[in-house]
């Protein structure tokens, strides 16, 4: 007796129904036969920054509140993380709103740092106030101030920096004299 053959199930390809037949549009985008839609004028965004260096419920709900009372929409929250800590350290909202952009007044800022070479910052006054928190009535009119060793400002410490207020270096090694 012949062997027997085997039956092979029918192919793929005749069970697939067949490919839809492509138009004389090929090769152009989908959608290019609708009508154009004019595009809404942009506005520019402005956007607004806020840290906050309490992170918990309480913060993060006052202060999303307060800047959506304000026009502000919630955009999004970046947080710092501690490596000793699953807390985050710190948090950074970020708000938008449609708007034109803030305009820099160059000649306010210009007329701000003008009165702060005059009367000095307001972190100098502190420092100057006699007890270092800024009670100056607080303390008596003998107390006579002492910055704590090792403190400096700022001014002396970029003097420091660049070398301005160093004493002379002593010469290491021998050093010759001329003979007379």
């Amino acid at each position: 007796m012949a062997p027997r053959k085997k039956k092979r199930p029918p192919s793929r390809k005749a069970a697939l129904p067949p490919a839809p037949r492509r138009t004389s549009r090929a090769g152009k985008r989908p959608g290019a036969a609708r009508a154009a839609v004019a595009p809404a004028p942009v506005r520019p965004l402005q956007y607004k920054v806020v840290e906050l260096s309490t992170v918990d419920e309480g913060t993060l709900e006052r202060t999303v509140n307060e800047w959506s009372v304000q026009g502000w929409n919630l955009d999004g929250v970046q947080f710092a993380m501690r490596e000793s800590s699953k807390r985050p350290a710190m948090a950074f909202v970020f708000f938008t709103r449609e708007g034109e952009p803030a305009v820099h007044d160059a000649e306010a800022a210009r007329g701000r740092l003008r009165e702060m070479a005059e009367t000095g910052s307001p972190s100098a006054r502190l420092l100057a106030s006699p007890d270092f928190t800024g009670n100056a009535a607080a303390s008596s009119s003998e107390y006579v101030y002492s910055r704590p060793p090792g403190m400096v400002s700022a001014h002396e410490r970029l003097a420091q920096l660049a070398g301005l207020d160093e004493p002379e270096r002593p010469e290491r090694g021998l050093i010759l004299e001329p003979d007379e």
